[in-house]
């Protein structure tokens, strides 16, 4: 639009990151329903908070309550709440602050697109790769139940594709091991990334 022209402010990026002394990412829990994306990101950002990281977790579900609570789930639509998170997410990391973002998020073109906004390693893609048939059995919001009974159209996993990740830097199946090592392998991954850059 003509009309708007963007306004630089005198603090930056940069120096929001410095106060903080973090490096802001977005971690991307992608997977099935029921793959324990939530549980993951809400585990990991307790131990982040413990130890003095400023973070946000963008939980699929709870964006659909306010920002994108316009949106239904047809592909027109799941772009567009995509695309609003995808926003949302770039403001929160330009304030210094790592974002853990939670959501199926089935396509690996949409998904791709999103790291594109990103600068090189700040867009973390962690695949939750939990088996179709274990978030099956757990179907904590009874939705597969609902799929298979043609309550649910397009519902991911059932009748709609999943597209798994091709090169995610990281792939967690929450059906094997705990909880604990799990969280600690992405703080691990994390740790050493930030060693790199600062080398």
């Amino acid at each position: 639009m003509s009309e708007i022209s963007w306004h630089s402010h005198k603090i930056d990026k940069v120096q929001r990151q410095e106060l903080l002394k973090q490096q802001p990412r977005l971690l991307w829990f992608t997977g099935l329903s029921g793959s324990g994306k939530s549980t993951l990101a809400g585990a990991l950002e307790s131990i982040l908070h413990q130890k003095g990281f400023a973070t946000y977790l963008l939980d699929g579900d709870n964006v659909r309550h306010g920002l994108c609570n316009d949106l239904g789930f047809s592909e027109r639509d799941r772009n567009e709440n995509m695309r609003r998170v995808t926003e949302v997410s770039k403001l929160i990391l330009d304030a210094g602050v790592i974002v853990l973002g939670a959501f199926v998020s089935p396509s690996r073109q949409q998904r791709e697109w999103i790291r594109s906004q990103f600068s090189e390693n700040e867009f973390i893609e962690i695949h939750v790769a939990t088996p179709l048939d274990v978030c099956e059995q757990r179907d904590p919001k009874g939705l597969y139940k609902k799929a298979r009974a043609g309550e649910i159209k397009d519902f991911t996993g059932i009748d709609a594709e999943y597209e798994e990740p091709i090169a995610a830097e990281l792939t967690i199946n929450t059906s094997k091991g705990d909880l604990g090592q799990q969280v600690h392998a992405i703080l691990e991954y994390l740790l050493a990334l930030d060693a790199a850059s600062a080398a």
